[in-house]
């Protein structure tokens, strides 16, 4: 059966203009003319047309297409199994690329979807958005402030202020330790600041006892975070951190 350029030209989705110029360049030459000399392309012809376009969407020029397809050392075979690599790469390519756009949009996201009324109520004078430029030069490259930027991001005001709850009844019961004259590496202590590292990986992202000695660490170098513990009570910071590392001593 053969075929018209307009006809081949609607089947494949391309121009006429297309089919001639890849007729004056020797890349695709209809089979046979009708006795007024009107190009007819067979079954051959549209089959070797499938193969043009498979490489083109694969960005080959049409001097590599002709030469990969007029390689008399490869076959129909050969150019599907070759064809099933590349796009097999590219479509990993792709996948990467997809997940990586997924990421810098959910990365530009402080990961708090609430109105102004709500962060009030949430945080206080406390602004996220005071501190995002900071985290993700810092962190923005780990696995920890990724699975923290996707969990935040589906955070309610419910969630932060059930996440605040848990919070403040933590530090309750902390101070009170702490009022109790218990060392920071009394088990009471430790069973605290296992709680501590339960509760980040609960909410944020899986805390391990390594990532959390080294949180404990920056409560003390950071001046922002030793103020946040030491407004709840003074000798915090040193407190806290002094039981995390007993903890993860005793623990691992």
């Amino acid at each position: 059966m053969a075929y018209t350029v307009g006809k081949v030209a609607e089947l494949a989705g391309v121009t006429v203009r297309t089919l001639h110029h890849y007729d004056e360049i020797g890349l695709l030459s209809p089979s046979e003319r009708s006795a007024t000399g009107y190009r007819r392309y067979v079954e051959d012809d549209l089959e070797r047309l499938q193969q043009i376009l498979y490489y083109r969407q694969l960005e080959f020029s049409l001097e590599e297409i002709a030469a990969i397809l007029d390689d008399p050392q490869s076959d129909a075979t050969a150019h599907l199994r070759r064809q099933h690599e590349l796009l097999t790469g590219r479509i990993k390519r792709m996948q990467e690329m997809v997940t990586a756009i997924e990421f810098a949009m959910e990365a530009k996201k402080v990961g708090v979807n609430l109105t102004p009324e709500e962060r009030f109520e949430v945080f206080g004078d406390f602004n996220p958005d005071d501190h995002t430029e900071e985290v993700e030069q810092r962190w923005g490259g780990t696995d920890a402030y990724q699975e923290s930027s996707r969990r935040t991001a589906r955070y309610t005001k419910d969630d932060w202020l059930r996440n605040k709850q848990e919070n403040e009844d933590w530090g309750r019961r902390f101070t009170a330790l702490m009022d109790s004259g218990a060392p920071a590496e009394s088990p009471e202590a430790m069973d605290l600041a296992e709680e501590h590292r339960q509760l980040i990986s609960r909410w944020f992202y899986e805390c391990s006892y390594e990532i959390h000695t080294g949180l404990a660490d920056m409560y003390l170098a950071d001046d922002r975070f030793t103020a946040t513990y030491e407004a709840i009570k003074p000798g915090m910071t040193q407190y806290l951190h002094d039981a995390i590392h007993a903890n993860a001593v005793t623990r691992t």
